[in-house]
């Protein structure tokens, strides 16, 4: 399967990083980037071939992953304009509604819109795929192995239902990043080394993940396994409690929810 990247930033060097890892052929992918300095470090990092602008070889490619911001989608859509009907269009643009890229490439129906995240960059990331009728089950194969090239995927049923992943996991990591960094703030302020500061945190972080990834528990009672009666762990539960922070995380995710489908709003209107 021949791929070309339309944009170059994190996300789709981390893509094409991973299904090189696989065993993906570097001359099977290319990149439209218009920054020279990125087109330069995707050939020098990754050995792919990259062009300014789209150029005869989209007419020739399999898949074409739409790899820019939300706001540079339509533009990105109606320079690729006509598609070959048999080609595959993956978009990893939050709040990008199908229903509008679709009316950008004059009806293009073989799309498949995708939300990963960061950690993909570390190939270990989770991306929410959903993929109206028309896209069939070959075409989300493919999707999953480009996909799972940088860790894991959950398909939604709804469309909609991909901005809660946005909300969730796409910013899932800042929320992630924020807990350890004040927990990193902590440990500085309890008279720790800045050094054993950031290893505490991050290790504690990163096992206690693990441990309830390879668990059969759910996380409240992995909680209460660490919870002593009258113990340090429930009084720093306790003031958690106290200051709503449960509470405020779920308002948070609410308010990127309801970030993602405004943007649909904002960026599908053609006005």
């Amino acid at each position: 399967m021949n791929i070309i990247f339309i944009g170059g930033g994190n996300m789709a060097s981390a893509m094409i990083g991973g299904l090189l890892k696989q065993g993906w052929k570097a001359g099977a992918i290319r990149v439209v980037e218009v920054a020279a300095p990125a087109r330069e470090r995707l050939e020098r990092e990754l050995k792919v071939k990259t062009a300014a602008a789209p150029g005869a070889d989209v007419a020739k490619a399999d898949c074409i992953v739409l790899a820019v911001k939300p706001q540079q989608v339509r533009e990105a859509a109606q320079a690729l304009k006509p598609l070959p009907g048999a080609q595959l269009v993956i978009s990893i643009a939050a709040g990008i509604r199908l229903k509008d890229l679709a009316r950008w490439l004059d009806g293009h129906q073989r799309i498949v819109r995708v939300m990963p995240n960061t950690p993909a960059l570390a190939l270990a990331g989770i991306s929410g795929l959903y993929a109206p009728r028309a896209v069939g089950a070959a075409d989300r194969a493919a999707v999953e192995k480009i996909l799972g090239a940088v860790g894991a995927v959950v398909w939604v049923e709804r469309e909609e239902d991909l901005d809660a992943v946005t909300a969730v996991s796409g910013s899932g990591p800042a929320y992630v990043f924020y807990f350890i960094e004040a927990l990193e703030q902590a440990a500085r302020e309890l008279g720790l080394s800045a050094e054993a500061a950031r290893r505490l945190a991050l290790e504690t972080f990163a096992g206690a993940v693990k441990l309830a990834v390879q668990g059969a528990e759910p996380p409240s009672r992995l909680r209460e396994r660490v919870t002593s009666r009258g113990g340090t762990t429930e009084r720093a539960l306790k003031s958690l409690e106290e200051g709503r922070v449960k509470e405020a995380i779920v308002h948070a995710v609410r308010a990127a929810a309801e970030r993602a489908r405004a943007m649909g709003d904002e960026f599908g209107n053609d006005q």
